[in-house]
């Protein structure tokens, strides 16, 4: 029997197939699941063994999740609290730790796959390219939440990196003016992708100055990653590493 009572699980972007081997594990031996259904395909949930207790988050505040995680720990119970993508990138999960903090009860996370990389993949683009952009900023733009001073999109947009802004879809209109304000120009590569891997997956590639117009014709409101940045240039798909030049000597190889 496992010591630890409680995880918090990376469900993935979407795709089933897409959660780690130790998520799975843990979800079929789950006694109660919480799971944010408004983000996180349902079929992930079809791994939970026979009798298990699920329940859909979408609609309940803090006090309500964290009172079905106690109650199951004091019955012994396992529990996995489900999170979208990855638990560390808006996951919101330091709030419901710190509530388990205060009562002693112990609690592992488990990785997985952010819907950053599954876009990345829809895209089949690295987001890294030599001497094209070697920094991704993830971020999001300022809506009822508010964000630090120093990290408001305009001022993000100065340093010209990949750009994956998060949360924003129904804001998009006032990203593009921030990313514009910032030094983007209006050619600058951008792309939406709505539900990353899921079966309804939509890919739109265009330009910053387009974005919105696109955005609206797909009607695509919510649930999607907006990137921006050279890395989705032709000059990005034309660059070539150093790594694997036949003239490029690491520990591993000598020069041809």
């Amino acid at each position: 029997m496992m010591a630890t009572r409680v995880f918090f699980v990376g469900a993935g972007p979407g795709d089933p197939e897409l959660l780690t081997i130790k998520a799975k594990s843990i979800i079929e031996q789950a006694d109660v699941i919480i799971y944010a259904d408004s983000l996180i395909n349902p079929e992930v949930c079809s791994f939970a063994r026979k009798g298990a207790e699920i329940h859909r988050s979408a609609s309940l505040n803090l006090q309500e999740i964290t009172e079905i995680i106690v109650n199951a720990v004091e019955q012994d119970k396992l529990v996995v609290r489900l999170q979208s993508g990855d638990p560390s990138i808006y996951g919101a999960i330091r709030e419901q730790m710190s509530v388990l903090d205060e009562k002693g009860i112990e609690y592992d996370v488990i990785p997985g796959v952010s819907s950053l990389f599954a876009a990345a993949s829809a895209l089949k683009r690295e987001l890294t390219v030599p001497e094209v952009s070697q920094t991704v900023i993830v971020t999001r733009m300022e809506g009822r939440t508010p964000v630090p001073k120093l990290e408001k999109l305009e001022s993000l947009a100065k340093h010209q990196s990949t750009m994956a802004i998060f949360l924003s879809m129904s804001l998009i209109d006032r990203v593009v003016s921030a990313l514009l304000k910032g030094g983007y120009t209006a050619r600058t590569p951008a792309a939406i992708v709505y539900k990353a891997s899921w079966k309804d997956e939509a890919v739109i590639t265009t330009d910053l100055e387009h974005l919105c117009k696109r955005a609206a014709e797909m009607g695509i409101k919510k649930q999607a990653l907006i990137l921006i940045g050279n890395f989705l240039s032709q000059e990005a798909g034309d660059q070539r590493s150093k790594l694997y030049h036949k003239e490029f000597e690491h520990g591993f190889r000598q020069s041809a």
